[in-house]
């Protein structure tokens, strides 16, 4: 079936053009002021943001996948969009982990973009991810578990600029006899890594990590770097590292690194992919 393209409008939330698109069964790339939502048949299939580890990021940090195993399947298999099943047709990958793995990332993914449903920008149609086929989840399905998640962490901690600044740890506060996993988050809080970063160091999915931060932050032991406001002789400040990238264009896969990537040339990379596909 011939789906015609759909009329963006700018006051219009991602949210309801997604509905939208699912209604017509669309097949194609919604692109956001925070990332990608990929539909096959009006399912979601694939989500991408630049403020979150990506697939590669999770399964190679935890150590689930070797790294030349990842990006020797992306070196065969980018071009053809079948990044996924050659993981599992090559052994490297249980098909059942890929799955799970890949659910994780896109909830963490959708959050982000839907976090404050700003306007669409772009909706492609057939555009596909280089991914491929791993999982679809109906578009409801990820409306409803990015409001779940938005209203869970309201709950725990009101203000959101812990999700995406870098994050300080507050002195003062006696920060002993915490949890296992918080005591670990907090241990990666440096002044200058975000909550992402901080995801990918530690090998977590985003919300997991959101999910200790915020708490640290509720007991006051951490808090968002605020930004340096410059004196009427100084040079400006640069832009906080959290100011997301607007992305517009289908980023491919960014290519094999030489080394292995610190989590904050991780993120670069990527940034500068999808600036690249500008």
């Amino acid at each position: 079936m011939t789906m015609s393209t759909p009329t963006l409008r700018t006051d219009e939330p991602a949210s309801a053009l997604l509905g939208t698109l699912a209604a017509q069964g669309a097949t194609g790339a919604l692109s956001t002021q925070t990332g990608i939502v990929y539909l096959a048949a009006g399912h979601v299939v694939h989500v991408e943001s630049a403020v979150t580890p990506d697939l590669g990021d999770l399964l190679t940090h935890s150590g689930a996948l070797a790294p030349d195993g990842w990006w020797e399947a992306i070196d065969q298999a980018g071009r053809r969009c079948s990044v996924g099943r050659q993981l599992v047709d090559s052994g490297h990958l249980a098909a059942g982990a890929l799955e799970l793995c890949h659910l994780g990332a896109l909830f963490d993914a959708a959050y982000f973009v839907l976090a404050h449903d700003g306007p669409a920008l772009r909706f492609r149609p057939g555009a596909a991810h280089w991914l491929g086929a791993v999982r679809s989840v109906p578009v409801d399905t990820v409306l409803r578990e990015s409001r779940r998640r938005r209203e869970l962490l309201h709950r725990i901690w009101p203000e959101s600029a812990v999700d995406r600044a870098p994050l300080a740890r507050v002195p003062g506060p006696d920060a002993t006899d915490l949890p296992a996993r918080r005591g670990r988050t907090l241990a990666q809080v440096d002044g200058v890594r975000t909550a992402a970063q901080i995801a990918t160091a530690l090998a977590c999915r985003t919300f997991h990590t959101l999910v200790e931060l915020r708490r640290l932050a509720a007991a006051g032991l951490v808090a968002p770097v605020a930004p340096l406001i410059p004196g009427p002789s100084s040079a400006p400040s640069p832009a906080p590292a959290s100011a997301p990238a607007t992305v517009s264009a289908e980023p491919g896969p960014a290519p094999r690194p030489l080394a292995s990537d610190e989590p904050e040339t991780a993120l670069l990379r990527r940034l500068l992919h999808a600036l690249e596909a500008l």
